[in-house]
């Protein structure tokens, strides 16, 4: 993997940052510390915004931390500190073994089984994460114009705009622990977005797009991304509400990823130990309608959620989550794993490049399928709030999108509420479409729930 000790920006080699974690892994074992772990980072980037035509805003941040877990038997300690001076780590370790001396002991606490942890070749596996960009704040406002520009000349009735930003952002680790886990590496990420106003007084309408990639040539064009958030703003003009009813909802494929995240937080190991998840209990059986699988690929080159491991060190591994409806395996640490009685997959720090996908898509299956499949119902554009009750499963969210008549869209809405249960919501998954669309680390096409009510005005 590449070494961050030529690229721009970091002040910090990766020699340097083993060089801390060895010597702070020896502090806590000097002190008497039965297990310890750290990890050291840094961060670099910068952010600029142009409203207008006109510069609004040029952030630069460049973080630094060195984070630290002691054990005492099963206690635990934690501290950090961003000094990385001898007298500094000193203190912080110390500041964690303090901490542990006076916690009560908690049986599920502990570093993971060294049989868990990557070796030193598979902690070394390539992914493809670090694509540094060489920008500087006068280019990137230039590529910020040039994606507004695009945006307010599609149509005169783009009436305003709420500014386009770019964010370059690079960060690189090295972590380990006394079970003998090392490992580290560097990554990043660069965004292009913008939002326009369209249409005036009470009639108004926002939205907006963007582009994010680990690396800045993947970047969709500035223009292309002003183009197409000036259309979605321009298509909700005329919005009106609709009168209540129950449906079928398809929701666009930017938000079908908003109920494969419900999905994995039902399935986490956190809600499940404190029994706070409507999927208790729910390992090997039927979880989503038969036609649906989700695949985990962690290895998966420039994936946003790709890692060769876990944030305690432990080995990650591709996997079926969901076989034909069925649910495979949960998400679990460490921790969350001795809590329930198992075993840690390797997602202590979340989920890992999830795609769901229906045995029943063809290709030809893109958005205007979708619709027609849908036939008569809501298309979801746009969901606000974060009414979702992960406990019983019940679901309610503002929405807007269109109202659609015969598999064609008829008018835009707006001011409607949309309310289901999820678990009778991922059973009544009817069609995935073949619209795919990555969104952080899961990918999902556009999504058809058979039935929900929709609350209108």
């Amino acid at each position: 993997m590449s070494s961050p000790r030529t690229d721009p920006g970091f002040a910090y080699r990766t020699e340097q940052f083993q060089q801390i974690v060895e010597d702070t892994l020896a502090l806590a074992r000097r002190l008497g510390a039965s297990d310890a772990g750290a990890e050291v980072s840094e961060g670099v980037g910068l952010s600029v915004s142009v409203r207008k035509g006109e510069l609004e805003n040029v952030e630069r941040n460049r973080d630094k931390s060195l984070g630290v877990s002691v054990y005492l038997g099963q206690r635990r300690g934690n501290a950090s500190t961003s000094d990385f001076s001898p007298a500094a780590l000193r203190q912080t370790v110390q500041a964690a073994y303090d901490i542990a001396r006076f916690t009560a002991e908690d049986p599920a606490a502990g570093l993971p089984d060294a049989d868990d942890l990557a070796s030193a070749h598979e902690a070394a596996r390539d992914l493809d994460l670090f694509h540094p960009w060489a920008i500087d704040a006068a280019a990137a406002a230039e590529l910020a114009r040039r994606c507004e520009d695009a945006a307010m000349r599609v149509d005169r009735r783009i009436t305003n705009s709420e500014g386009a930003g770019v964010s370059v952002q690079q960060a690189h680790f090295q972590a380990g622990n006394t079970r003998g886990f090392r490992g580290g590496y560097a990554s990043s990420r660069h965004t292009l977005s913008v939002s326009v106003i369209a249409g005036r007084g009470r009639a108004m309408q926002r939205d907006g797009w963007y582009s994010s990639m680990r690396d800045a040539a993947e970047l969709a064009a500035p223009e292309a991304v002003g183009r197409y958030a000036a259309e979605r703003a321009l298509a909700r003009l005329r919005s009106r509400r609709v009168a209540t009813a129950e449906v079928p909802v398809l929701f666009e494929s930017t938000l079908a990823s908003g109920l494969l995240g419900a999905f994995v937080q039902a399935t986490s190991g956190g809600a499940l130990y404190r029994k706070t998840s409507f999927l208790l209990d729910s390992l090997g059986q039927s979880v989503l309608a038969p036609h649906i699988d989700i695949a985990e690929d962690p290895h998966l080159p420039k994936g946003k959620g790709s890692a060769p491991f876990d944030d305690e060190g432990v080995r990650t591994r591709p996997r079926q989550v969901v076989q034909g409806g069925v649910l495979q395996g949960y998400f679990l640490s460490s921790y969350s794993a001795r809590k329930l009685g198992l075993r840690t997959t390797g997602h202590a720090g979340g989920s890992q490049n999830l795609r769901l996908t229906s045995r029943l898509t063809r290709p030809g299956d893109d958005l205007d399928a979708m619709l027609r499949k849908l036939g008569r119902g809501l298309f979801v554009t746009e969901l606000m709030g974060q009414g979702v009750n992960y406990v019983t499963g019940d679901y309610s969210r503002g929405a807007a999108g269109f109202w659609v008549e015969g598999g064609r869209i008829v008018h835009p809405v707006h001011e409607i509420t949309i309310a289901g249960n999820l678990k009778a919501m991922f059973k009544g998954l009817v069609a995935v479409g073949a619209d795919a669309y990555t969104q952080g680390s899961k990918t999902v096409g556009s999504v058809l729930v058979d039935r929900m009510t929709l609350a209108g005005g």
